[in-house]
């Protein structure tokens, strides 16, 4: 590929241009009540930069000042950064399709053995990414001869891979001073926790109310982590947790777009 034919040409090896372009979308954003020191702040340039990047964009007719501290991206401006947002985004799926499918290598568990060449599907199986021959919703190539059992390297993968998300179980138990485990309906904690593959706790009343029901759980340290992380592989999830911690744990599945279901064990 010639360096003028390089969809990033025009304005990625431009750092001028790659900075107008910011401006513009920045001003675009958050018009028109925008100074030019929270342009400077967001981009890492000084405000003098700024000042001399507006001007010139002013001058050519990118953007308008129609009063002190105000300023308006152009119909000019707009389809500048229109044209140069297409330039990116060709660039992306330049860089996305043509090069890093090329070279990207995703790790799988060979369930059979495999040879360097073999066209495999990908596919999870009980949270852990496996690679056979036979085709899937994701499929690519082994890099390197593989016995089954060990890892392997797939290339050129292509598709998606084929997984459902697990409900998390969140169980609420109470702190120590309102109660703690002796404050559980532990026999609804047993039903809970029969649903769930892996068990989580937070908290020391979490952990004994556990233990009164005859089950060690499988996260202690890195629990909320623990569990979230079990869930998005598909691995049904449980966490017992003290009140003072729910909420926050809440957000935390919210953030992630996990499904739960809350169980509050706290009896009379």
């Amino acid at each position: 590929m010639n360096i003028e034919d390089d969809p990033g040409y025009t304005i990625l090896r431009n750092k001028r241009n790659v900075t107008r372009f910011q401006i513009l979308v920045q001003i675009a954003e958050h018009q028109p009540a925008v100074r030019q020191q929270e342009i400077a702040a967001m981009l890492g340039v000084t405000p003098q930069a700024i000042s001399e990047y507006i001007r010139d964009l002013i001058d050519e007719g990118m953007m308008e000042a129609p009063g002190r501290g105000r300023y308006e991206v152009t119909r000019e401006g707009i389809e500048w950064i229109l044209q140069n947002a297409e330039t990116l985004e060709t660039f992306a799926r330049h860089v996305r399709h043509d090069i890093i499918h090329q070279i990207a290598v995703w790790t799988a568990i060979a369930d059979e053995d495999l040879n360097k060449g073999d066209r495999v599907g990908v596919y999870m199986k009980s949270g852990i990414l496996y690679a056979s021959r036979l085709r899937t919703s994701a499929n690519g190539e082994i890099a390197m001869d593989t016995p089954k059992g060990e890892e392997t390297g797939v290339i050129k993968l292509d598709g998606i891979i084929d997984h459902a998300e697990s409900v998390v179980q969140v169980c609420k138990v109470p702190r120590v001073e309102r109660g703690g485990s002796r404050h559980v309906e532990l026999d609804k904690l047993k039903e809970v926790m029969r649903t769930v593959s892996v068990v989580a706790c937070v908290g020391l009343e979490a952990w004994v109310s556990l233990k009164k029901i005859g089950r060690v759980p499988d996260l202690y340290f890195g629990s909320r982590e623990g569990a979230i992380e079990a869930a998005l592989h598909g691995i049904p999830s449980g966490i017992v947790i003290v009140d003072e911690f729910f909420t926050d744990f809440l957000k935390q599945l919210e953030q992630a777009e996990l499904s739960y279901e809350i169980h509050d064990l706290v009896s009379e």
